[in-house]
């Protein structure tokens, strides 16, 4: 059983639904000036669009996957990756 678990976490796969897009980023941003917000919005807009931004998110939250995903785990994932 623990193997077969051990497999299912490590193949597990995750995607996000809803059409997300630079301007919806923007407007989900507007009232938020933080250094985070301001660096995030840059990077996907340098990237012209959010494609990488999702992936690697959906990436980098797999790893926390047996910790649980809560708002930090995913606000500190964002800033990893505007920075990156």
């Amino acid at each position: 059983m623990n193997e077969l678990i051990r497999y299912l976490l490590e193949n597990m796969y995750i995607d996000f639904q809803g059409d997300l897009t630079v301007d919806s980023v923007r407007g989900f941003l507007k009232d938020d000036n933080s250094k985070e917000a301001k660096a995030l919005l840059a990077r996907i807009v340098k990237e012209k669009g959010v494609d990488d931004m999702l992936i690697t998110l959906a990436d980098c939250l797999k790893d926390s996957l047996e910790d649980g995903i809560d708002e930090g785990v995913v606000k500190e994932q964002l800033a990893s990756y505007a920075e990156s």
